[in-house]
């Protein structure tokens, strides 16, 4: 009988605190996981429980708030990089129907370089009817940023970069915390959408805060879609397309969608996931350890790179007035 095929569940922690053994292991366990399944989930890690159920809290109030209250809050540039997204505005990359979703997103609050990276990463907007929604989701983002370069770092040990590999480009990285709303399906609903198409992530790679209710599925190397599950306590990580671009598909980018729920489980469904981006200067070239016997995608910088994949998904458009479709 063939194994069950079962998303690897790993310590982060054995990682940070472990002994020499369990850092090689931890980034093996890296490595395969990401390689394999395209997911991974930390069973622990750095972000603080209370801070993350806080956050889902403050985004349930927000998407409470009147569709006019929360149109005041849609960026007016860079593809909704920053503040509300409305229900039915983005969709996956040649689909021809919306995702059935909404969301908020919050960027890079302070820059080192910001005479270089200001022009490309606009400035954060707050909603000023839930008090300590700035401060909450500021330390959330830290917290994100900060294990998804714990992350990284390890996997730079198995993909034989230099230590600074990936530290270097993820200083002013253009990285993205998006707190998401799925509605409860009604009839309203259009035909054929579903909450998350099939798709892959832009970035390097996404950590995502386990999310409130079920749904998440990711297509797995040997073809069959499998259910991701975790609790709110555990963060799950997979690959997007620039770290795709940068091993040589070594790691591919991980496809993944969100189902429509059925019955009893057609209720409202919280996510927060984290898109690690690197600076917009970033050169996405193969590294030379996945090089094999060529390089399969020509040189692009990260930032040319987002424009394009922006585009594909319906972000970058006319954006006159985002207006809701449910």
């Amino acid at each position: 009988m063939d194994a069950i095929r079962k998303v690897p569940e790993l310590s982060l922690m054995s990682f940070l605190n472990g002994t020499n053994n369990d850092k090689t292991t931890f980034v093996n366990n890296l490595f395969t996981g990401l390689k394999d399944y395209g997911f991974i989930i930390l069973v622990d890690h750095p972000v603080d429980y209370k801070l993350t159920s806080k956050a889902y809290d403050m985004i349930h109030e927000f998407f409470q708030l009147p569709l006019e209250t929360k149109q005041r809050y849609v960026c007016k540039e860079g593809g909704g990089q920053r503040g509300y997204t409305a229900f039915g505005v983005e969709h996956a990359k040649n689909s021809k129907y919306p995702d059935l979703k909404e969301f908020w997103h919050v960027g890079r609050e302070e820059l080192v370089n910001p005479a270089k990276f200001g022009k490309f990463l606009p400035p954060n907007i707050w909603p000023t009817e839930i008090p300590e929604f700035k401060d909450t989701f500021l330390k959330l983002y830290s917290g994100l940023d900060t294990t998804s370069t714990i992350v990284l770092d390890a996997l730079g040990m198995a993909l034989d970069v230099p230590q600074t590999f990936f530290r270097d480009m993820l200083q002013d990285g253009n990285s993205i915390l998006r707190p998401i709303h799925y509605p409860p399906l009604n009839e309203m609903a259009p035909k054929n959408a579903v909450r998350s198409a099939a798709h892959e992530d832009i970035n390097l790679i996404t950590v995502m805060v386990g999310a409130t209710t079920s749904g998440l599925e990711l297509l797995d190397r040997d073809g069959q879609w499998l259910k991701v599950n975790c609790n709110d306590k555990q963060l799950v990580v997979d690959s997007g397309d620039m770290l795709s671009r940068l091993t040589n598909d070594v790691i591919p980018a991980t496809t993944h969608r969100v189902v429509n729920p059925d019955g009893a489980a057609n209720k409202a469904r919280y996510s927060m996931p984290y898109f690690t981006h690197p600076n917009p200067d970033t050169l996405l070239n193969c590294i030379p350890s996945c090089r094999g016997t060529g390089e399969k995608y020509p040189s692009i910088n990260s930032h040319e790179w987002l424009m394009i994949r922006l585009k594909e998904i319906g972000l970058i458009k006319d954006k006159e007035n985002q207006k809701s479709t449910y």
